[in-house]
């Protein structure tokens, strides 16, 4: 993808995975033929094993039944994150049950053997319950593959979750297709292998508001708890589960922004990953826009001394670092030196599943530059954990006001924070009598992701070298306060220094099943408007360097989109030339350069003969990248009105085309929201 992502409901490739396929074989067996099932478990086994060929690190699995049992712990609260959302969900989960009495612990998946999982039903008044967001088109998250392969793998004609109660909280976004598929999944085996569903299933949606969801299902859930057990007394004030130390004197070391091992910036080592990030240095740097008000960046990385190998297709992740002056702003407005190091540790009577929320020891300064996201929209929990912290009323009222239960509170939240966009320094300007402890806005700040960027180049080409396409958006919030993309304003910060030591950034490679043929001699039709492009730039230039080898390369088209030829056409000399090379069938849509605007679907209507030809009788890979809201869902009808017309097919017909070419991989989709 070729843009950042914020959330865990949007994050990630679209692409219909192994995983993606087998949730989808689970939850609709009737619509499998034979062939697909057994290709589909060919491919998870290939993946599985991949998977574990590409594990760098030795894992100790904690019994956390033995735990739950020394520690007379009822509640089991398993979080599936990508980049925050669900983790947080799940730990206000955690403290509403611990305010009402209810001894619970939160469980990351990963750091824990799920086979022990049916085991929990043997301990008195039970509950587990599974807070899981769906990754892309339809994947589990990183961090709860093992929930997914656990449930996967256990037969159902073995009831082993027999008694066992749960619930689940799904994210999921509905501008793509497989829509909360992962929680769907864990709801459906669960009951499948005997489990009973305590409370009902919630969704959430990110692409209306997630929030709004959670909290809705969050008060049915409480209140059916509440009534269940007959609680009529709840702790009133904070619960933290973090103690602050202050290092005086500092420490010889202290973390710098690494995200996993300390003196991993100092002394680079392979393997490079998401915990020992390289740290590439920015060797061009370019604006790709000839004209208009809106910016798209290209830059280029070295990584000769980083023994990376990377493919088409494949994302950089991007760790970035908060804006300097927001970060000084926030030392200011709390009075706080800092270059002062601390350390958050777990309180002993602490529920958190990290014994610290960020790598520490570390200064304050590097902790709200590199591991808190000071940019996201504070949630409700956050605002409430300020309330106490007010000494003028008029600011506790306002507090009190957008945090309240029911439709008001939330109708309240949302306009004092998701329509004014207002983040946590917005928040300590808005209310003059704030005064909270630092220590205790880090502990509620949701952690810094990073952000993925389809890589744009190609190593048969750009060897030694990893390309960035990437757009920059701006915007004036509704308090009058510029803003802009936490990573993208980073990126855009660095332009003027490359050569120097501050035009390095921290990058990994992550795979995709986003790729060209194996086969080079296939045809490929790629559709990316905008940034959507970048993928593709890499599928033309490898391409291009295998038929200069003497490959035979099949027809290679590209379908781009723009709003003027003149301004925002990126790439375009070198686009050219490879048409002028007879390596690429470029066809372009200006939207703006007419009266009557003209997008991608447009043209791939006009060519319908050929895209069916392509697709039907020349077995052609059919690849989209971009917008999900809009362009991808166009695309896709179009697909559809072509399959139809030239195809001659019915609608159900034409759908089931479309199915057998995502099936076998001939028709991927990588879009955000």
């Amino acid at each position: 993808m070729a843009e950042n992502i914020d959330r865990d409901a949007t994050v990630g490739s679209a692409s219909e995975s192994p995983l993606s396929l087998l949730l989808q074989l689970v939850l609709s067996p009737s619509k499998w033929d034979v062939v697909t099932i057994l290709l589909v478990v060919v491919l998870y086994v290939a993946y599985r094993s991949a998977q574990k060929d590409q594990s760098t690190d030795a894992h100790l699995y904690a019994n956390f039944i033995d735990k739950m049992k020394a520690k007379d712990q009822k509640v089991a609260i398993f979080y599936g994150s990508q980049t925050g959302t669900a983790g947080d969900f799940a730990s206000r989960l955690l403290k509403d049950l611990r305010r009402m009495g209810i001894s619970s612990t939160l469980l990351d998946p990963e750091d824990h053997d799920m086979k022990l999982l049916s085991n929990l039903k043997d301990i008195e008044d039970h509950l587990a319950i599974f807070v899981v967001a769906t990754y892309g088109e339809g994947d589990p998250t990183d961090n709860a593959r093992g929930l997914f392969d656990f449930l996967t793998e256990a037969e159902t004609d073995e009831p082993i979750m027999e008694g066992l109660r749960f619930t689940v909280f799904s994210l999921g976004n509905k501008t793509y297709e497989h829509y909360n598929l992962m929680g769907r999944f864990v709801d459906k085996k669960m009951r499948e292998l005997g489990g009973d569903l305590f409370f009902r299933r919630g969704e959430g949606d990110d692409d209306a508001n997630i929030e709004d969801d959670f909290l809705a299902w969050r008060e049915e859930f409480l209140d059916f708890m509440r009534e269940k057990y007959n609680i009529t007394a709840e702790h009133v004030g904070q619960l933290r589960e973090y103690e602050q130390i202050v290092h005086d004197p500092a420490p010889a070391y202290s973390f710098i922004g690494e995200p996993h091992k300390l003196g991993s910036f100092r002394t680079q080592r392979p393997p490079f990953s998401n915990k020992n990030p390289y740290i590439g240095k920015i060797t061009a740097h370019r604006e790709l826009h000839t004209g208009g008000d809106r910016s798209c960046m290209h830059i280029e990385l070295d990584i000769k001394d980083a023994k990376i190998k990377y493919s088409p297709g494949d994302h950089v992740a991007v760790q970035p670092v908060n804006n300097t002056r927001m970060v000084e702003q926030i030392g200011e407005r709390l009075n706080i030196d800092l270059d002062t190091i601390v350390s958050l540790t777990a309180t002993e009577d602490s529920c958190a599943s990290k014994v610290n929320p960020f790598p520490c020891p570390s200064s304050y300064r590097t902790i709200l530059s590199h591991y808190v996201d000071i940019c996201a929209l504070p949630r409700t929990n956050f605002l409430e954990s300020m309330i106490e912290y007010c000494t003028e009323d008029s600011d506790k009222q306002e507090l009190l006001r957008v945090t309240a239960s029911g439709d008001a509170g939330r109708a309240a939240y949302n306009d004092f924070i998701r329509v004014s966009g207002r983040d946590v320094l917005d928040v300590l300007t808005a209310l003059p009598s704030l005064m909270p402890p630092i220590d205790l806005v880090l502990e509620m700040l949701p952690r810094l992701q990073v952000r993925y960027y389809s890589i744009s180049s190609s190593l048969r080409v750009c060897d030694n070298s990893i390309h960035i396409t990437a757009s920059t958006h701006d915007y004036i919030t509704q308090t009058g306060r510029h803003g802009s993309g936490v990573t993208t304003s980073w990126l855009r910060s660095l332009q003027g220094k490359v050569g120097t030591d501050e035009a390095r950034i921290p990058v990994y490679i992550r795979k995709s099943t986003l790729r060209p043929p194996l086969r080079c001699a296939i045809p490929i039709i790629m559709v990316g408007p905008g940034t959507g492009v970048a993928p593709f730039r890499a599928f033309i230039q490898d391409r291009h360097a295998l038929k200069e080898s003497g490959k035979m390369v099949g027809e290679t088209r590209l379908y781009f989109g723009c709003r003027h030829k003149s301004e925002d056409f990126l790439y375009q000399e070198e686009m050219e030339s490879y048409v002028e090379k007879d390596s690429l069938n470029l066809r372009v849509a200006y939207s703006r350069d007419q009266p009557e605007k003209i997008y991608v679907s447009d043209l791939l209507n006009e060519d319908g003969a050929e895209v069916w030809d392509l697709l039907n009788r020349q077995h052609a890979h059919f690849y989209v990248c971009g917008d999900a809201k809009a362009m991808a869902k166009d695309v896709h009808l179009m697909l559809l009105k072509i399959i139809q017309q030239h195809g001659e097919r019915s609608l159900p017909d034409a759908e089931k085309f479309v199915k057998s070419l995502k099936q076998r991989g001939h028709y991927v989709v990588d879009a955000w929201s």
